[in-house]
């Protein structure tokens, strides 16, 4: 917009100066000094203005650098990437925790350590001072990645703290961490077989993705890995406490026994659920062995012999032919059974244990005390090829079991190629039929929990659960019941070490030869030893089996390895151990009236 100017020597004012004598001049000087001064103070604000947006645009600037200074003092250093389209890495994985809610297996934040090569200042000196802090790494592999034409070189996938402080001083530029999670098992070998274990799956710089690799980790690895479920650990029918005893005491069992392995189940005996799983030897989740340099595979740690381990479980299965005559009305506890040895069956011949003769006749409740194999395959007879195969497959026997493992499906019973009269006769007491000790337990349960099918498993049971369908009637379920109390009780019983003051314990021993590796017959000095027992046998709260592999006692004058003495000793100690731990309180006696003394009348 313009301006209209004065002019410097206006007529109406020089007329004017003229009629009053003064000087037309002075009025030209006096505009001509108004003017310039007027251009004077435009100039200055002119500048001035300048001035201001100036000074704004440093301080903006100022304060942006700061801003951006603090945020990249505040981040973790990484590499410049490329946007790339693509699922993202979800590495964060829910916890695990056991019945009472406290921790199996949780996440850690830790630290990948990787370099670019072409951002090494000095890289022989980064070479060597990497291997003083991993001397797994090999010095001259890693001078050929850092010196060749490689620009991304994977070093580490997890480090410990003080290995990344001790990287972060060796002050070399190329040398780059980058975060992630990692599966924590705090308890180490503590159920290591459960929870089984955890890998990388996908991997980038920033993060990696946590795969179930074994145990209940990968048969879960679903709900595991699915972030709405993060802030809900999955819960486990597991109780630590008591799953540390058992491991304790079955581990000092083993040593003292001189076993190659050992397994332990216990299990709710009216919900399935499993309290404890222990197999030995064992392994720690946190470093799980990838490699095995051993020729039998059952001595691999990562084996495990209460699910996959399945052997002929000997004389623990005479319960169940006892169980099942009674159901079917073919004896009860006091029919006498035959049992004078050998038993005949063709050119075969069936004696006891030891040369042992039972006379010529056995209740059905002596022949579970006694563990008679003449009287047990008599019965067996009895009832015939298809009646025991129905009832031992409504027992779980057919099928591996369901239990939440992903090695679950591997621990498939073996069953006779051709069921013949005489398998019906030999798996009466325990031999043709191999099985897991999960198997034996579970059945153990649901023929003495009152006759009803239960299914184990290693989750947490809320609330009710309706009994499973009736495998045998509850009057059947409490004769067994008595008869294996009376197999602990009895001075004649196979059991009698299981006796624990304040607790009925009931059950049943069993010894089968072990078979050979090439399958030609069996060893005449290896056993495997089991001990299937319930508590409190009136009742039964919790079933518990022990196996041991190979088990010797050389205390006495010549070795023994019957269950008797090796699996019923260890099975006594974790059930003392352990039943106050589940809340069972020991039954007092009351003693005789004669012995009682009166010390006060108050």
């Amino acid at each position: 917009m313009s301006s209209t100017r004065t002019p410097l020597r206006p007529l109406a004012r020089i007329l004017q100066a003229r009629s009053k004598g003064e000087n037309p001049d002075a009025i030209e000087k006096e505009n001509l000094r108004i003017r310039h001064e007027e251009m004077r103070d435009r100039s200055r604000l002119r500048a001035e203005g300048r001035l201001l947006v100036l000074g704004l645009c440093f301080v903006s600037a100022f304060v942006v650098v700061g801003l951006r200074m603090g945020q990249v003092a505040a981040t973790v250093p990484e590499e410049p990437r490329a946007d790339a389209s693509g699922t993202p890495i979800l590495a964060q994985r829910a916890d695990i925790v056991d019945r009472n809610g406290r921790i199996l297996a949780t996440n850690r934040v830790t630290h990948s350590l990787y370099a670019q090569p072409q951002e090494m200042v000095d890289p022989l000196h980064a070479a060597d001072e990497l291997v003083k802090i991993f001397p797994d790494l090999d010095r001259e592999r890693l001078i050929r990645d850092f010196t060749g034409q490689r620009k991304f070189l994977w070093i580490k996938k997890k480090i410990a703290p003080e290995q990344q402080q001790a990287v972060h001083d060796i002050g070399e530029p190329g040398l780059l961490f980058g975060p992630r999670e990692e599966r924590l098992y705090p308890n180490g070998k503590l159920a290591a077989h459960i929870l089984g274990g955890t890998k990388f799956g996908r991997e980038g710089v920033m993060s990696a993705e946590i795969v179930g690799q074994a145990g209940v980790e990968k048969a879960r690895d679903a709900y595991l890995s699915d972030p709405a479920n993060g802030d809900k650990p999955l819960q486990l029918s597991i109780d630590l406490t008591v799953q540390s005893t058992v491991r304790e005491v079955l581990y000092g069992g083993m040593k003292m026994l001189d076993a190659r392995g050992a397994a332990a189940v216990m299990m709710d005996a009216n919900t399935g659920e499993i309290i404890s799983m222990v197999s030995l030897p064992d392994f720690d989740p946190n470093s799980r062995p990838e490699f095995f340099k051993g020729k039998n595979p059952a001595d691999n740690p990562r084996f495990n012999r209460a699910v996959q381990g399945v052997y002929e479980l000997g004389s623990t299965f005479k319960i169940f032919a006892a169980a099942q005559a009674m159901e079917i009305g073919l004896a009860g506890p006091g029919t006498q059974i035959p049992a004078t040895p050998p038993f005949r069956w063709g050119k075969f011949r069936i004696h006891e244990f030891e040369g042992h003769n039972y006379g010529p006749y056995l209740s059905l409740r002596g022949m579970i005390v006694k563990s008679s194999n003449v009287a047990t395959a008599y019965v067996a007879q009895q009832i015939g090829v298809t009646r025991q195969q129905e009832f031992l497959k409504s027992l779980g026997f057919f099928e591996a079991t369901p239990v939440e493992l992903s090695e679950a499906p591997s621990g498939k019973p073996l069953l006779p190629p051709k069921w013949s009269e005489l398998s019906t006769l030999t798996i009466g007491y325990g031999h043709g039929l191999s099985a897991s000790p999960l198997h034996l337990a579970t059945a153990y349960a649901s023929v003495l929990n009152g006759g009803h099918r239960v299914e184990p498993t290693l989750l947490k049971r809320e609330g009710y659960t309706a009994p499973g369908p009736q495998v045998v009637r509850p009057e059947v379920s409490a004769a067994a019941r008595e008869m294996l109390r009376a197999v602990v009780s009895d001075p004649a019983g196979t059991a009698s070490f299981a006796e624990v003051p304040g607790y009925r314990i009931g059950g049943k021993t069993g010894t089968a030869d072990k078979p050979r590796e090439n399958g030609r017959g069996y060893y005449n000095d290896k056993t495997i030893t089991t001990f299937a027992s319930i508590f409190p046998a009136d009742d039964p709260k919790y079933v518990l089996i022990v196996s041991l592999d190979e088990a010797v006692e050389t205390a006495g004058p010549r070795p023994r390895r019957t269950a008797g003495w090796t699996a019923v000793p260890v099975a006594a100690e974790i059930i003392r151990r352990t039943a106050p731990l589940m809340g069972l309180r020991p039954e007092i006696e009351t003693a005789p009236q004669a012995e009682v003394t009166l010390t006060s009348s108050h």
